[in-house]
């Protein structure tokens, strides 16, 4: 397992944006699995939507790309940058609010030494809330 404090150490994200808050399983080059839990105190809840609190759809993505790149980390990737470069397929099924936990399960479809594809489910429970599929570009440098 991954906890909170390790993954700050492997992702340059901090709050409000860190979208991760352990990883559970791993298997280096092919899959991974992390938590997410969603509280009412999350920041964009304010704005989305008052009165009817949703996690917005594109978070879900993130938070699945996160894991992401702690998984290219894991798989030989340390110490360099990874860079989102597209999301496809993206559908998001039903709605995630305050109290879920979202399993977010990616697993590599193409892993190179510097473009990496990735699909991934976000689940509450045994619903499929989100999917996608991604890019992700690995550089040594900063862009």
């Amino acid at each position: 397992m991954i906890d909170a404090r390790e993954i700050m150490e492997i992702l340059p994200h901090k709050y409000p944006f860190l979208m991760v808050d352990r990883v559970i399983e791993i298997e280096e080059g092919k899959r991974a699995v992390g938590i997410k839990n969603v509280t009412v105190n999350e920041p964009f809840f304010q704005g989305h939507f008052p009165g009817y609190p949703i996690m917005p759809g594109v978070l879900i993505v993130e938070a699945m790309a996160q894991v992401s790149g702690i998984l290219a980390y894991k798989s030989g990737v340390a110490g360099k940058s990874t860079y989102f470069l597209s999301i496809e397929k993206a559908k998001f099924r039903k709605p995630v609010v305050p109290g879920d936990q979202i399993r977010l399960e990616v697993n590599v479809l193409r892993g190179r030494e510097t473009i990496w594809r990735f699909a991934g489910n976000a689940y509450v429970g045994d619903r499929l809330v989100a999917e996608a599929e991604f890019t992700a570009m690995v550089t040594d440098r900063e862009l």
